[in-house]
């Protein structure tokens, strides 16, 4: 008898009709054999609604005490998904029980709206279990040790599932979604784009870093820390579909680098639009700039992708980075506030118009050249590059956000990712 843990996206908690087919899967799953724990997610487009009404009444500027009525708002979504599913699990006649977060406890610190799980009691999921039950858990949510209940970001519920996963030590984490795997990149930006059997957990980690929004980055860290087997696939498949054929269907984010002998150079192409770009201008060049202005949008709870310093002249430099979209206005409101009268600096400029494309394949590690055709792919096409990183498995480069579909697909082209491995 395995453990497994199946989680469902919003698309396929959508309407009660595909929660009766959800119900039916994991029905046919429990019935073979295995135990099944499920983490759902609210249905589709109700957690946006939640938060477009509390938006109708949010103050000019929100405060912690916002933030936390906003999860306890936006808790609910999941809490009726997984009530709605216990229910049509017992319609199908298995025993089935659906817990909040909190109830189980899923315990995370008091960062809302972007909690991180710090510790989770798997007791009263074992002891149903064991019962022979079927356990629910929503997603997307846990108690902090003030006993307040927290949401994890967008895409937490795929963190919540393999969290339970780890902490049941399950056999496999599966993620329904509304795609039938991970592509070598977004098939509605390039049709050609071709999804991959397995993919490393190095591979999916920069993907999922990178913007790919098949899985949110801090399930594929869980992953990675706690050594669970996850595989992505669809759940628009009949739900009747053979067992042993769904089981090894989509694609299986390994562990094991042999199974990647053959692996190709570059495997994936990823793009985030989410992408905003600041710069302070001339400051000055002296130990600790650096720490005071990352330091003071850190500690506002925003975080930082790519940075540069440009060279000292005449004893000043400008310091570049990047933030989420949603983060820029709250960033640029420290550092012109808070930060430009203390450090000397002559400006703060940014742009939210940019994305970043990046490519990602452990193959890398083993080619030269890779950056560079990656860099005369872009000029070739008349595409500028705002800012470049690197490490052994990608390479980034921020862009212009009229350029991105274009970047995106011309990469794709030059890397031969249409092309299905020898």
């Amino acid at each position: 008898m395995s453990l497994i843990v199946h989680k469902y996206g919003g698309t396929s908690m959508g309407s009660t009709e595909r929660i009766s087919m959800v119900a039916k899967r994991v029905a046919k799953w429990a019935r073979a054999g295995h135990q099944m724990v499920v983490v759902p997610s609210a249905m589709s487009g109700e957690t946006n609604r939640l938060l477009a009404l509390a938006k109708e009444l949010s103050p000019a500027k929100p405060t912690d005490a916002f933030n936390r009525e906003l999860d306890m708002l936006a808790s609910t979504g999941e809490q009726a998904s997984s009530a709605l599913l216990a229910i049509a699990l017992q319609a199908e006649g298995l025993e089935s029980v659906s817990y909040a977060g909190w109830q189980v406890a899923i315990k995370t610190n008091s960062a809302y709206t972007k909690a991180r799980i710090e510790s989770i009691d798997d007791k009263k999921i074992r002891a149903d279990l064991n019962a022979g039950r079927v356990v629910i858990v929503t997603g997307f949510q846990g108690i902090d040790n003030l006993g307040n209940i927290t949401t994890l970001g967008r895409g937490g519920s795929d963190t919540s599932a393999v969290a339970v996963a780890a902490a049941l030590k399950a056999d496999e984490c599966l993620i329904y979604t509304d795609v039938d795997g991970v592509y070598t990149t977004d098939p509605r930006v390039v049709p050609e784009a071709r999804r991959l059997h397995t993919v490393s957990f190095e591979e999916m980690l920069e993907m999922a870093s990178m913007g790919s929004k098949v899985l949110q980055i801090r399930s594929v860290e869980f992953a990675g820390k706690y050594k669970v087997k996850m595989r992505v696939l669809s759940s628009f498949t009949p739900w009747d579909i053979d067992i042993n054929e769904e089981a090894t269907s989509g694609t299986l984010i390994t562990f094991e680098e042999d199974e990647q002998m053959e692996q190709a150079i570059v495997s994936g192409i990823a793009f985030n639009r989410d992408e905003a770009k600041i710069s302070v201008i001339g400051v000055p060049d002296k130990p600790g700039i650096a720490f005071q202005i990352v330091g003071a949008v850190a500690e506002a709870n925003v975080e930082i992708d790519m940075i540069i310093q440009n060279v000292s002249k005449d004893g000043k430099t400008d310091f570049s980075f990047t933030v989420h979209r949603n983060d820029y206005a709250k960033a640029m409101d420290i550092l012109k506030t808070q930060l430009l009268p203390k450090l000397g600096a002559q400006d703060v400029v940014g742009d939210a118009k940019i994305c970043k494309v990046s490519i990602v394949g452990i193959g890398m590690r083993s080619h030269v050249g890779i950056a560079s055709k990656m860099f005369r792919t872009l000029s070739d096409e008349g595409i500028n590059i705002q800012m470049i990183s690197t490490s052994e498995i990608k390479t980034s480069v921020v862009i212009d956000e009229k350029y991105m579909e274009l970047a995106v697909r011309a990469l794709h082209k030059a890397f031969d990712l249409d092309q299905a491995a020898a």
